[in-house]
């Protein structure tokens, strides 16, 4: 239903978000590599750097001997299943990562996004625990970095395409676009989903969002601010 653009917060305390370029760059990167692979090899590259349940509990022996099993905590959000996968998340991350970045500094944001990926990991793990697919998808770091956005800058406009007849793009505040993306994913959760889509670990990546940007923030950045 909300699809977001952009958003009317600019940065103050960076000259340039480059962390969140960066990981815009090397996650479209590692998906350009894998696209490239024939279907046999992108399904490996998946099996070995997705974050499995099983494997990650101990519960089996990893896939890859050569990579500790733990790691894939982090290594499964820089792999996407497809283009529009890889697309929406980078989108979400462009229009919310820069702020947040400006918030907390160029190291600590960095930080912050490896454990957010890293906490909706273990969510997701938490209610398929005895899972055997991989988990693939920056949504749980993203979903991490939407948590902060909605705790420093609730207020702020953020221009989102919504369909009515046309889609038009219209400003709202951050804490109604992202108050319906978390009803949405509360909701599938409830009704239950069988559509692949691990809605555990984007509230468990919205919900560390939330609590790590409290203490990791710059002082003198208020909460609940950006009107």
């Amino acid at each position: 239903m909300f699809l977001p653009l952009h958003d009317r917060n600019p940065i103050k305390h960076v000259d340039f978000p480059y962390v969140t370029y960066g990981l815009i760059g090397v996650t479209t990167l590692v998906f350009l590599f894998q696209s490239i692979l024939p279907p046999a090899q992108f399904d490996d590259l998946v099996v070995a750097f997705g974050m499995i349940p099983v494997v990650v509990s101990n519960q089996v022996t990893g896939p890859a001997p050569w990579l500790p099993d733990q790691l894939t905590l982090l290594t499964y959000a820089f792999l996407h299943a497809d283009w529009m996968h890889l697309l929406f998340n980078m989108l979400f991350l462009w229009v919310f990562g820069d702020n947040i970045e400006d918030a907390l500094g160029h190291v600590r944001f960095l930080v912050f996004y490896l454990l957010c990926a890293a906490l909706a990991g273990l969510a997701h793990m938490a209610f398929d625990y005895g899972g055997f697919g991989p988990l693939i998808g920056a949504s749980g770091a993203v979903a991490g970095v939407m948590g902060a956005y909605l705790v420093l800058y609730p207020h702020a406009r953020v221009y989102v395409l919504f369909r009515l007849v046309i889609p038009i793009p219209l400003p709202v505040p951050a804490f109604w676009m992202l108050g319906a993306w978390i009803g949405t994913q509360l909701f599938y959760v409830l009704v239950g989903s069988d559509d692949g889509v691990s809605w555990w670990a984007h509230l468990g990546g919205i919900a560390a969002g939330a609590l790590l940007v409290v203490p990791m923030r710059r002082r003198g950045i208020a909460l609940f601010g950006g009107r």
